[in-house]
């Protein structure tokens, strides 16, 4: 595996932890079974990538991209709380939608640039030789390329996490958990759990959406396909944090989800860059397969080692 794969799988890793933070406070700290992430992740691409494709500058790209997707998951929310349709359905209601919008604001680029005559749907909107965040920091020859992406990725995570860490030790971020926890309970105490819960799924699919935001940024390009199998990597992540690294604390447990996403990409580089599996055809098109058995043997294995030690004990 060279130095240049590595460390692009790092930053994909960092980039996806923003993706497994946002997972994490719908699915562990809202008890929420959000499919919201599906779309909402090329929903923060495809806003950014439009945004950049029209000339608007790549921060303020990046901050609309985030703010998409807050708007999602407060309708997901929203379809909950206020039609009290169920929290699944809820998503996949909002997944299904956000695909044929997603469509239309990768194909309304062309046609505001006066590219073509109709505005139509696109699968894709290339970004290649537009100016993103990472632009001003990366030479003309693209020599600090794999440094400087993995680099500032880590900067936002670092952000993201100290905000979060923040805001859950607060009045409103202690209601959000309470919440989740057991929400009869929350209301009972008089915590308005309906707009807690708005709010949380607003922040959790605006952190996803950022993520998207950044990953077109890196990759040259938005894709309608990018979402596929996005809440199974964020799930993915956190399974193998909490394994790994069982914590209690509110940061140590956030921290450990960020470790699961980057430990899950470089399982799954070298996984695909490996010799043996490439000579038996593992190749990229087996990488849900890989992830499934990731999931499975980080469930398993910590489970079996401490039930072996118990054993040793006895």
């Amino acid at each position: 595996m060279s130095s240049e794969f590595l460390l692009g799988s790092i930053g994909i890793g960092l980039i996806y932890a923003l993706v497994s933070l946002g997972v994490f406070i719908s699915f562990r700290l809202l008890d929420f079974p959000d499919l919201t992430a599906d779309a909402s992740f090329p929903l923060g691409g495809a806003i950014c990538g439009l945004c950049i494709y029209i000339g608007i500058d790549p921060w303020i790209a990046t901050l609309l991209g985030m703010f998409a997707g807050c708007l999602a998951g407060a309708m997901t929310g929203i379809l909950y709380v206020k039609l009290n349709i169920l929290q699944l359905l809820s998503s996949i209601i909002v997944m299904i939608g956000l695909y044929s919008i997603n469509l239309r604001i990768l194909g309304v680029g062309p046609y505001i640039m006066d590219e073509t005559s109709r505005m139509a749907g696109s699968p894709n909107l290339s970004l290649l030789d537009a100016k993103t965040i990472f632009s001003p920091f990366i030479a003309e020859d693209y020599s600090n390329q794999y440094i400087v992406q993995p680099l500032m990725a880590l900067g936002f995570v670092i952000v993201f996490w100290a905000l979060l860490n923040a805001f859950l030790n607060t009045q409103m971020g202690l209601a959000l958990r309470a919440t989740g926890t057991n929400q009869r309970m929350a209301k009972s105490q008089g915590i308005p759990t309906g707009r807690v819960t708005i709010l949380g799924m607003a922040i959790s699919n605006g952190l996803i959406a950022l993520g998207g935001s950044l990953f077109v940024q890196t990759q040259g390009g938005a894709d309608i396909t990018i979402g596929v199998g996005t809440i199974v990597i964020g799930l993915a992540s956190i399974i193998i944090g909490e394994s790994l690294f069982p914590a209690k604390r509110i940061w140590a447990v956030m921290l450990a989800v960020i470790v699961g996403s980057i430990l899950y990409r470089l399982f799954i580089a070298f996984a695909l860059s490996n010799e043996f599996l490439q000579e038996i055809g593992v190749g990229t098109e087996d990488l849900n397969l890989i992830t499934a058995i990731l999931v499975v043997l980080a469930l398993v294995v910590p489970k079996q080692l401490k039930k072996h030690a118990k054993i040793r004990g006895k």
